[in-house]
């Protein structure tokens, strides 16, 4: 047996913290050296921080990067560990995204990421170049801080892996484990046992079983032991990094890190036997292949991972295969949104909580219920000791007079944090939605306010009819369509500006010990976003967002499973309620409703969405597979006409997109255009794409009638 223990994290880092992230990497290396472990693999560019985007064009963050890896490579509990970091590095005037390989205050290797991460929303090669010279290795000239430490003058540069007594370990990053001829194939094949592969991979609503899948085929086949690292939590960006750090041998998941999570820290190991790796690959096709694969040069090392075998006792034992965790996509959304919800809100200086304009509907309802699932999540972390969290929450809610006081519960900790307000109009509004807004409030613990806005909604219309002599009417009083939509939007543009002004002084209000005001969460789903249907800068204008890349959908089955998950019975009642803005006048045979409006349901919104973003297809493209999937219900005209009446409802109002409230990233096809989803925002009408249908339509249709023209 060749008995080792490993070791990798899922760390919290946090774009430019750079004292926190390396307090936070030494933590990782502490905790891994308490569990015996010889091997120490990190997330992706965990020194400056995965999202530091455009900051990574500046030297001043190279500079910072090396004097914070000296720190790493004196601190005692970074010693007697091979250590796997991540930074960026420049050679030869060429910015890289690497990997370095340190152990005893020494550098082993600095790895080059090969295959960069550049589309949906990664755009790395706006920063680096990626390393195109596979097995290829120079040398690296260290900078004077880092000579200092070492005592050496270079190191390799590269495409390499560490050799040592007793195995051999190759180095992947992120992207590179789901490329076509992924690195780890030609290592394994090249005598490689143990890979490690570093990523700041973003959560995305069932992403992470494709992602199981990915990296256990990277051993499945070729057999081997992989570790895997993730960055965890909201690193000042629209996305979270969702962790689940994982040990694989020969396929098999040995040992799993949690998805999300409030901890700063998170370190799992395994004891595995690296004579489980060579017996699996025992087998003479795998040798043919291994001999004509080619050479990697190997940077030698004297240090054995391994134990002597004079030490193996049978209290070591072997970490067994397990079942990998995967939760449920209503479980992500409760658990992801909210664990970023937490990390923005205690890294925002000067907020001391959330305000969320609650109208009744399921999409602030939705909101609502994420940000008291963060409270129980935060609950949970105090019950468990979180220094941190603890240390968070007091700065946020404990009194000048008691400053060691926490909340006890999640409705005492949702008092203090999230404030609610209805925004009504007397004609408008129904009792119903005013009824469950309170209730909902009421039931999460959350400050509500509730208040009829007539006064400022008649003081901007008589304003206008002095300055015009002309008065607008709804629709249902006689009123264009102009007119009809100005007088919603008036109401909608007003809950903005009055959830801001409550915003900056319900804290006042209240007398919180916490300095700064309130965080305006907005509550538009990613369908209505794609559709545009909102008003611009009404209440979908906030400062963040943990819906907008959640589906209609999706956020209904979250409402229904929240309901019995968290004992919350008044959710039923929003999950059948119809779905309606309330800016119309409600009389006794017209309520205003939500898919009427649109012209379309929510689930045809999640299709054409998908189909835009995921599958790439343009009006004709879509048309043409739709016609073949709606064939059952809709004819290839009546397809044409829906396809054409979301492309309008896209094309005109693409322009809210540029101003759209930074969202939570959950959905594949966002239409975010921050850089997930860069489009126009003015759009010509689509007559070419229109006229191409048109003509097929034509001839089907004729076809249909046995040939005969009209």
């Amino acid at each position: 047996m060749h008995l080792t223990t490993l070791a990798t994290c899922s760390l919290n880092q946090w774009a430019l913290d750079f004292d926190g992230n390396t307090t936070r990497i030494i933590e990782s290396c502490r905790q891994a050296k308490a569990a015996g472990a010889c091997l120490r693999c990190g997330p992706e560019l965990e020194i400056p921080g995965y999202g530091c985007l455009d900051h990574f064009l500046e030297n001043d963050l190279y500079l910072h990067c090396w004097q914070k890896l000296a720190e790493i490579l004196t601190h005692p509990e970074c010693h007697d560990i091979l250590v796997d970091v991540g930074m960026p590095v420049q050679h030869r005037n060429v910015r890289y995204n690497c990997r370095v390989i340190i152990l005893n205050q020494q550098i082993l290797l600095i790895r080059p990421k090969i295959w960069l991460a550049n589309d949906g929303n990664y755009r790395e090669m706006r920063y680096f170049t990626p390393w195109q010279r596979p097995q290829y290795v120079e040398e690296f000239y260290l900078p004077r801080m880092i000579k200092e430490i070492t005592g050496t003058t270079k190191v390799p540069f590269g495409d390499a892996v560490i050799s040592t007594p007793d195995t051999c370990l190759g180095f992947e990053t992120c992207q590179e484990l789901f490329e076509t001829r992924a690195p780890h194939i030609e290592m394994s094949l090249n005598g490689v046992e143990i890979i490690t592969n570093s990523s700041a991979s973003h959560h995305e609503l069932r992403k992470l079983d494709t992602r199981i899948r990915l990296i256990q085929e990277a051993t499945r086949k070729g057999g081997g032991i992989y570790l895997y690292a993730n960055q965890q939590g909201c690193d000042g960006d629209r996305l979270y990094y969702d962790g689940c750090a994982m040990i694989l041998v020969n396929g098999d998941v040995v040992a799993q890190g949690s998805q999300f999570s409030l901890n700063d820290v998170e370190v799992i190991t395994a004891t595995v036997d690296i004579e489980d790796v060579r017996s699996f690959r025992c087998t003479p096709s795998r040798g043919l292949q291994a001999t004509h694969s080619p050479t990697y040069q190997r940077i030698e090392s004297l240090y054995s991972l391994s134990l002597d075998v004079k030490s193996i006792t049978p209290e070591i034992s072997v970490s067994r295969p397990i079942e990998p965790k995967i939760h449920l996509p209503e479980e992500e959304i409760a658990l992801g949104p909210a664990c970023w919800l937490w990390d923005y809100l205690r890294r925002c200086g000067g907020a001391s909580g959330y305000c969320l304009a609650l109208s009744g509907g399921i999409d602030s309802c939705a909101t609502a219920v994420i940000t008291f699932s963060m409270c129980r999540e935060v609950i949970k972390a105090i019950e468990q000791g979180n220094e941190q969290v603890i240390k968070d929450v007091r700065r946020l809610c404990a009194p000048p007079e008691d400053p060691t006081y926490l909340p006890k519960t999640p409705e005492l900790l949702c008092n203090s944090l999230l404030h609610t307000c209805f925004m009504g109009t007397a004609a408008n509004s129904s009792a119903e939605t005013r009824k469950r807004a309170e209730q909902l409030s009421t039931k999460i613990g959350a400050y509500h306010t509730d208040m009829n806005i007539d006064t400022a909604v008649n003081a901007l219309t008589t304003l206008f009819s002095s300055v015009t002599i002309f008065t607008p009417r709804f629709r249902a009083h006689g009123g264009s369509n102009a007119e009809n939509l100005a007088l919603q939007n008036i109401q909608a543009r007003l809950r903005m500006v009055i959830i801001y002004f409550f915003a900056q002084l319900l804290p006042l209000v209240r007398k919180k010990s916490a300095p700064g005001g309130l965080l305006v969460l907005g509550s538009a789903n990613v369908d209505e976003c794609l559709r545009g249907y909102l008003t611009k800068y009404d209440c979908s204008s906030a400062d963040i967002n943990p819906i907008g890349g959640i589906s209609k959908t999706d956020l209904k089955k979250f409402i229904d499973w929240a309901g019995d998950k968290f004992i919350l019975p008044i959710l039923e009642e929003f999950i059948n309620a119809t779905p309606t803005a309330e800016l119309e006048p409600i009389s006794s045979d017209y309520v205003q409703s939500d898919e009427v409006d649109m012209g379309m349901t929510y689930q045809e919104l999640s299709v054409f969405g998908r189909l835009r973003k995921v599958h790439k297809l343009g009006p004709y493209g879509m048309w043409t597979r739709l016609t073949s999937e709606w064939k059952d219900s809709l004819t290839p005209r009546q397809v044409y006409e829906k396809v054409r009446r979301f492309y309008y409802y896209y094309a005109v109002n693409r322009h809210k997109m540029t101003t759209i409230t930074p969202a939570y990233h959950a959905e594949a096809y966002s239409p975010d255009d921050n850089r997930f989803d860069l489009r126009p925002f003015l759009y010509p009408a689509f007559t070419w794409p229109y006229r191409k249908i048109e003509e097929a339509l034509a001839a089907y249709e004729t076809k249909s009638r046995g040939g005969k023209e009209d």
